[in-house]
């Protein structure tokens, strides 16, 4: 049966602007980074997208090198998109990005005109796309003139193969060079990726989240769950199928300590409190006070995008609860 989606999707999905875009943003998106490569099923690749679409996300966020193998995420998108999405490409933002390693030789790696351009019309093609809404630069590259690489990404849109530019792990000072560069351009940069989560607050001592904000550039963050350490699985230790207990993973076995597993155990009660768990109450915080425009998740299976979706139903928090939060993080409590 072809797939038709849920009439009710838009119904409860909170939709945020892009600063001072025109541009909206559901309040989670989904993430393609794993789950979606040359190594995983097909069968649930779909019905994970099909979930969140039906659950009010309209945007999923990919890059080139996402897999494994680099670039079998978009080629798997590329393929539902054409047997069951494409009817509603006008309802989905889909993005993009280059800048890490992705083809042997000088061409195929970080900032360059030469690079972008060719990573973003092989992205087009695997994914079956005239263009996409959003392309990012993936990250800073110091041995490029930042006004090259920006430069790209302005033709990029002129070209027509994106509606808006984005980037994503710059910080401050990257960023504050990058958008002179843009705004001169009047390119439609509209959107920054960095991580960001209770855990990893680096974008508010750096000042890029503020800064964002002055601009009017819209932000999404990813590694809401910082790794996996806000799912909940470790609560307890670490479970022998989690990815701390895997080797060559985003999360070290030795990032788990003790003081570790006593302070989510006190997050924990804190969410139970709120009536979330806290996968949920994670998510929730981030966008707690309006200046994140998204929320980045990822799923192994459709479940873990229903349970993340319940995250926007309370995204109010008390300043004593707030205060706790900081408290159980900073070790104070």
């Amino acid at each position: 049966m072809p797939y038709v989606a849920n009439p009710n999707r838009y119904a409860k999905m909170p939709y945020h602007r892009l600063g001072r875009s025109g541009l909206k943003l559901s309040a989670l998106s989904l993430g393609l980074w794993h789950n979606f490569g040359s190594v995983d099923k097909l069968d649930n690749m779909k019905q994970i997208l099909f979930t969140a679409f039906d659950s009010g996300i309209t945007h999923f966020d990919l890059a080139n090198n996402y897999g494994p193998v680099p670039g079998s995420a978009e080629e798997n998108f590329g393929r539902i998109l054409k047997s069951d999405l494409m009817p509603y490409r006008d309802q989905l933002i889909i993005s993009t990005k280059a800048g890490f390693y992705m083809w042997e030789g000088p061409y195929g790696d970080n900032g360059s005109k030469k690079y972008l351009v060719a990573s973003l019309d092989q992205s087009l093609n695997r994914m079956g796309l005239d263009y996409v809404d959003i392309f990012y630069h993936h990250r800073p590259d110091d041995e490029t003139p930042v006004e090259e690489t920006m430069l790209a990404l302005d033709q990029i849109v002129r070209q027509g193969k994106a509606l808006y530019v984005g980037l994503s792990n710059y910080n401050k000072e990257q960023t504050k060079r990058a958008y002179a560069v843009l705004k001169e351009l009047k390119t439609p940069y509209v959107i920054h990726q960095p991580s960001y989560s209770m855990t990893n607050r680096w974008i508010e001592t750096d000042g890029l989240k503020d800064y964002l904000h002055e601009i009017g550039v819209g932000s999404i963050a990813f590694c809401p769950l910082d790794q996996g350490l806000l799912t909940g699985r470790y609560l307890n230790g670490i479970p022998e199928d989690s990815r701390a207990a895997k080797s060559g993973t985003f999360l070290d076995r030795a990032a788990v300590t003790e003081e570790t597993v006593a302070m989510l155990r006190k997050l924990n009660d804190v969410a139970q409190r709120r009536g979330q768990t806290l996968a949920q109450m994670a998510v929730a915080w981030i966008l707690r006070d309006g200046m994140v425009t998204s929320v980045l998740i990822g799923a192994s299976r459709p479940e873990q995008v229903l349970e993340n979706v319940k995250a926007v139903e309370n995204t109010s928090f008390t300043a004593e609860e707030l205060q706790t939060i900081d408290h159980i993080i900073s070790g104070k409590e």
